[in-house]
């Protein structure tokens, strides 16, 4: 199937690309690599979800928030390339906002990984980082950064 189909088949439609909110670009091309930036869940200009996971937060609701931040980067690298363009999505990296005694990083990483590999198929494998952090920026919850070949 094709990424567009399987948007659709998932019921996705993209937000539209993320603006910066400090001093940097939200996606950086270097060859046939794309980087986001970190991306934390804004819907429609608002943050979702704020706090700690394990504190304030279920699993399932920073795992909720992590699809946002996932696709809005995937919106953020349709502003350089299609998505069709993409030949692998190489690795991801999630930062948690939790807890100090909170050890389950891996099952909100999940959801990112589930979604990219419901997009994008075989093409979605990715290696991982999932990072447990004290706090991020506006009080997010979580926070998503892709890397993908093109």
């Amino acid at each position: 199937m094709s990424i567009e189909s399987n948007l659709k088949r998932l019921g996705i439609i993209l937000p539209p690309a993320p603006s910066a909110i400090a001093a940097y670009i939200p996606v950086k091309r270097a060859g046939n690599l794309i980087f986001t930036s970190g991306q934390i869940p804004l819907k429609e200009g608002l943050l979702v979800n704020q706090g700690r996971v394990g504190k304030n937060l279920s699993i399932e609701k920073a795992g909720e928030s992590l699809e946002i931040c996932c696709l809005n980067a995937l919106s953020a690298i349709q502003t350089l390339v299609k998505l069709s363009e993409i030949k692998n999505i190489s690795k991801i990296s999630v930062f948690v906002a939790c807890d100090p005694e909170f050890y389950e990083q891996h099952l909100v990483a999940n959801y990112a990984s589930n979604l990219l590999i419901g997009i994008f198929e075989e093409k979605g494998k990715h290696a991982r980082s999932a990072l447990g952090v004290s706090s991020l920026p506006l009080n997010s919850c979580v926070e998503l950064e892709l890397v993908v070949e093109i």
